[in-house]
């Protein structure tokens, strides 16, 4: 495991040139490469106070000479981007606009936090189905503003442009779809098949579908960390939710709209204790959900 430390000097310099021209920073375990005028491009915000108001010395490093940021590594991308180009794209049903807001907080990017803040109430006003809005047709200096009217017709304007999309009622706006949830448990059964099982706890609930549905669905409670950072419009087949109530996850599918259209179960054998005769038996249990 690798061992942070400040990188060793003997004297403190004032010559902030002394960073390289091509710099390596290690963000929460992502490794990100950049340039230094990329880092120091906005005056004010965290990173430029850490790459040109401090000496290299006095920042901390990582065991290979990477700059350690101890922050989210999958959402710095799109810090990094603003950085680069005072614009952000964000792929459509983006689930995590809460989190790089805290981000953009974090690293001191005001006009970053508008814009996301603008995102958020957009779609907290008109559901989260919204196609994304384009944040960067957005100017970073422009005092941004949106009206949500009865027309269901957004409007975000500035000094030098305004921007209108009409859109349908929120319910118009969801999408349809499959969504499968599986599920592995096991029982024991006796010589006497009249007693009564002996059943153990779900381990884990798996999800498989579109990505962007699925996060629509279950939100912060879907773990992703076996089929990470993977783009909304594709499948998987590994996500898993992070409670092991089925009961819970049917609910959330019947707030977002989805119905059970089919269901099937499978079950074997796999142990069979000698001194008891009693059989574990383990099964494997799909409902798929649709959403016209």
């Amino acid at each position: 495991m690798a061992v942070l430390e400040k990188s060793s000097c003997t004297k403190p310099s004032e010559d902030f040139s002394n960073f390289p021209e091509i710099i390596e920073l290690n963000v929460g375990g992502q490794v990100y490469i950049t340039r230094y005028p990329t880092l120091v491009s906005i005056p004010g915000s965290l990173l430029w106070e850490m790459f040109s108001e401090k000496n290299p010395c006095s920042l901390i490093q990582d065991n290979k000479g990477r700059f350690f940021i101890d922050r989210d590594g999958f959402l710095f991308r799109y810090v990094l981007d603003y950085m680069r180009d005072l614009q952000v794209v964000l792929p459509d049903h983006f689930p995590e606009c809460g989190r790089l807001q805290r981000e953009a907080e974090y690293f001191k990017l005001p006009e970053l936090v508008k814009m996301l803040s603008l995102k958020k109430n957009i779609l907290n006003s008109i559901g989260n189905d919204l196609c994304q809005t384009e944040l960067e047709e957005l100017s970073p200096s422009m005092d941004t503003m949106f009206n949500l009217s009865s027309s269901n017709t957004i409007q975000i304007s500035g000094p030098d442009n305004t921007l209108a999309l009409t859109t349908g009622t929120g319910s118009d706006l969801k999408k349809a779809g499959f969504i499968t949830i599986g599920y592995r448990g096991s029982y024991t059964l006796g010589r006497d098949s009249q007693t009564d099982a002996k059943f153990r706890r779900v381990a884990r609930i798996m999800v498989c579908g579109k990505i962007s549905l699925a996060k629509e669905v279950f939100g912060d409670t879907l773990n992703e960390s076996r089929d990470p950072d993977r783009p909304p419009e594709r499948y998987t087949s590994r996500y898993y939710l992070k409670f092991t109530f089925l009961e819970q996850a049917f609910d959330k599918l019947a707030d977002a709209g989805f119905h059970m259209v089919a269901c099937n179960s499978t079950g074997t054998c796999t142990v069979t204790h000698d001194q008891t005769d009693d059989k574990i038996w383990t099964s494997y249990t799909e409902y798929v959900f649709y959403r016209e």
